[in-house]
Order: C-alpha cells, then sequence, then structure tokens
C-alpha cells in the first residue's frame, strides 16, 4: 500500500485530529527507528500510520482494540508482518500473544512515547514539541503522575528493539520535531 492510499485510509476510520496527529508521529517515529536498526522504514512507516484504525470504531476498548485494525489491514492486502506488529501493539488485546520481534516492540516503543513527547511539548509555554529537549522527555519518564496513563514500560521496550533509551528518546524527539509543522506532506 502506498503512503497517499494508507492516508486516505486513515481519514476513512479516523475523524479525531489528534488521533490523526499521533498516528503521523508514530509514522514518523517507526521510520526513524527503522533507518537506525537497518530495517524498511516504509514497512516501519505504514505499521505507525496505521496502527490505531480502529480506535473510533472500538471506542478505545483496550480488549478489542487493534484487533479490528488487524482485520481491515488483512482485507487490505496488508503484509502479514505489519498486521502482526499492528495487532501486538496493544497488550491488553484478548488475542493471547506477547511481542517476541523487534517490529512488535519497536512499535509498541514507538507509538507510546509520542504521548509522553505530546504531553511534555503541553506543558511548555509554546506548547511546541520543537522546544522540547531530551532530557526533559527523560526527566518526565520517571514522574509517574506526569501522563500517567502513557506506559513506560512499553517506551522500554526500545531496548528489546535495540536502542537505549536515551538514543531512543532523542531519535523520537527529532522525527517528530521534523513534522510538527506539516504533518501529512
Amino acid at each position: 500500500m502506498q503512503r497517499e492510499e494508507a492516508l486516505n485510509l486513515l481519514h476513512d476510520y479516523i475523524k479525531n485530529p489528534k488521533m490523526i496527529a499521533h498516528c503521523l508521529a508514530s509514522e514518523a517515529v517507526m521510520r526513524a527507528m527503522a533507518k537506525r536498526l537497518n530495517e524498511d522504514p516504509d514497512k516501519w512507516g505504514l505499521a505507525g500510520l496505521l496502527h490505531d484504525l480502529d480506535v473510533e470504531i472500538t471506542h478505545a476498548d483496550m480488549k478489542v482494540h487493534a484487533m479490528e485494525t488487524a482485520r481491515i489491514l488483512k482485507e487490505k492486502g496488508i503484509d502479514e508482518e505489519i498486521v502482526e506488529a499492528v495487532m501486538l501493539h496493544n497488550e491488553h488485546a484478548e488475542h493471547g500473544r506477547e511481542r517476541t520481534k523487534k517490529f512488535h516492540f519497536a512499535l509498541s516503543a514507538g507509538e507510546t512515547i509520542t504521548g509522553l513527547i505530546t504531553a511534555t511539548a503541553l506543558v511548555y509555554p509554546d506548547k511546541k514539541v520543537n522546544s522540547v529537549k531530551p532530557k526533559s522527555i527523560l526527566k518526565r519518564m520517571k514522574e509517574k503522575a506526569f501522563a500517567a496513563s502513557v506506559s513506560r514500560e512499553s517506551i522500554m521496550e526500545c531496548e528489546k528493539a535495540g536502542i537505549p533509551l536515551p538514543e531512543f528518546v532523542e531519535l523520537s524527539l527529532n522525527a517528530m520535531k521534523e513534522i510538527e509543522d506539516g504533518g501529512e506532506s
């Protein structure tokens, strides 16, 4: 699936602009991770872009979220590895499987850190990702009450994917900075 088709699919299923921004940020982080790990940036980016397709139709019910996305992606003929990574990014879904591959860990960490970075930006006066420094993200990682719904355990899966946390934070932040002012292009 080409990116333009994927963007159309994203807009077919997700109407909330903040969710679309999250998916675009996840795509950017996944592409950066793929480049760092010598993986396919298009494949990893597609997983980041489409991982939350079903969030509105499942009403973010964590017992089923990602299962419907997996079904949709299979119907569209998307690569089985992408479908699997997307399905496994939600560890609360009742699919009875665990993450075991670098791709799985990367998507879990990559889509989750976008929430911590965004929350950190929102406490800055200008509310811009471009103002955030990596050390601020690392500090916020330790503050369990800050963005409490963001799973620090999922973010730490960056290390299972092969990227140490400080490097992952910087890589993710830089990826989000690159798209802050122009998201979909």
